[in-house]
C-alpha cells in the first residue's frame, strides 16, 4: 500500500466486527482504520487522501447520525455507509436524505458493503477533485484587480466591449485590454470557459446579483 491508498474508516463499538471488517476490506487492498466510538473517530487524524466511512447507527454516546451531522457541520463530511442490526424505514430515509451512500442492515451480504466501499470512494475522488478546481479558481479570481472583476461579470452576461465601456465610464480600448487580462489570468479560451468558470465560482452576472465568489 501507499500512502495515496485510499483509507476506510470503521467505527463499531463491537470488538469482533471490527475485527471482521478490517479483515474483509483490507483484503481487497484498502487501508482500514477502526474506531470503537464517534468521539474516537472524531479525535484521531485523518489522511489528506480519498476514503469513506463505514458506521455503525448504534453507538455509545454519540450516535451513528449524529456523527453524520457533526460531519456535515464542520464541513468534514466523508461518504458514508451505514451499517445496523435494527434499521428502520424512517432512520434510513434520514440517513440517506444526509447524504449516504448506503444503508445495510445486519447481517449483510460481504460484496454488498466492498460495492458500497468502492462507490463511496470513487465520490470522494470526485468530490476532492471538484474542491481542488474550485480553489484554483479561486485563487485565478483573486488575482484579478476590482475592475477586471467588473468586467469580468459584464463578459459573463453578454455585453460587447462597446456595452462594458459605457456601463463602466471608460473607452472601448481600455475594456478590450481589461478584458484579454481577465482571459488570461483566469485561463479561459473562450468566453464559454469564462461564463463555466463564473458559475461554478457562484459569481452572479452583472444586474443579477452578487458578484463575489462563494466559498466551498
Amino acid at each position: 500500500m501507499t500512502a495515496d491508498t485510499p483509507v476506510v474508516f470503521v467505527v463499531d463499538d463491537d470488538a469482533s466486527v471490527r475485527d471482521s471488517l478490517r479483515r474483509l476490506i483490507s483484503s481487497v487492498g484498502f487501508r482500514v482504520e477502526v474506531f470503537p466510538t464517534a468521539q474516537a473517530f472524531l479525535r484521531g487524524r485523518r489522511a489528506d487522501t480519498p476514503g469513506c466511512l463505514v458506521l455503525d447507527v448504534r453507538l455509545p454516546g454519540l450516535s451513528g447520525l449524529d456523527l453524520q451531522r457533526e460531519l456535515a457541520d464542520t464541513d468534514a463530511a466523508l461518504p458514508i455507509i451505514f451499517l445496523t442490526g435494527h434499521g428502520d424505514i424512517p432512520m434510513s430515509v434520514r440517513a440517506m436524505k444526509a447524504g449516504a451512500v448506503e444503508f445495510l442492515t445486519k447481517p449483510f451480504r460481504e460484496q454488498d458493503l466492498l460495492d458500497a466501499i468502492r462507490s463511496a470512494i470513487e465520490r470522494d475522488r470526485a468530490l476532492r477533485a471538484d474542491r481542488q478546481d474550485r480553489t484554483e479558481l479561486r485563487g485565478r479570481y483573486a488575482t484579478l484587480t476590482p475592475r477586471e472583476r467588473d468586467v469580468l461579470v459584464r463578459i459573463v452576461a453578454g455585453l460587447l466591449n462597446k456595452q462594458i465601456a459605457g456601463e463602466l465610464g471608460t473607452s472601448e480600448a481600455t475594456v478590450k485590454e481589461q478584458r484579454a487580462h481577465v482571459m488570461a489570468k483566469m485561463q479561459a479560451g473562450s468566453v464559454a470557459d469564462l461564463v463555466r468558470f463564473a458559475s461554478r465560482l457562484g459569481i452572479a452576472p452583472a444586474g443579477s446579483g452578487s458578484s463575489a465568489p462563494k466559498e466551498g
